[in-house]
């Protein structure tokens, strides 16, 4: 039975299983979206999370607990000047995962792990309403 179990192992050691969830908060943090496993992406999703909460609230005592997990410093500073503040108004669920399918070789579930609010979303945004412009646009000159 598997009652009680907090977590997935991954499979490694525990220096390694910490040291790769600290890499790929780093990396999830960098870029805001990131392709991996499912399982990896679940347990990444909460160190994650918990990492966004603290960054909510810029105090020295956030700043250094989220130090111990993020070692990249502009990486921490983007934590906390970019991302904490665009999560402010919500309560929790700031990353998403979307099932992309299985890997090729050993078929492992494929996913993406990514931040909800994501900038590259307003760039669609903005492409498509220029889109829908032009659109207008060629429609008004047809007529």
């Amino acid at each position: 039975m598997k009652h009680k179990i907090g977590y997935n192992k991954l499979n490694r050691v525990a220096a390694h299983r910490k040291a790769l969830l600290r890499n790929m908060a780093t990396v999830l943090f960098k870029h805001e979206r990131i392709v991996t496993t499912r399982a990896k992406a679940i347990e990444t999703r909460r160190v994650a999370e918990k990492l966004i909460t603290r960054a909510k609230v810029d105090s020295v005592h956030n700043r250094r607990i989220a130090a111990k997990k993020i070692q990249d410093e502009a990486v921490l500073a983007k934590l906390f000047t970019d991302i904490g503040p665009r999560f402010k108004e919500r309560a929790g669920g700031y990353t998403r995962i979307l099932r992309i399918g299985e890997r090729a070789h050993d078929a492992a579930d494929m996913v993406i792990l990514e931040l909800v609010d994501q900038k590259v979303d307003e760039k669609k945004a903005a492409r498509s309403k220029r889109k829908a412009e032009k659109k207008a646009k060629a429609e008004k000159k047809a007529d």
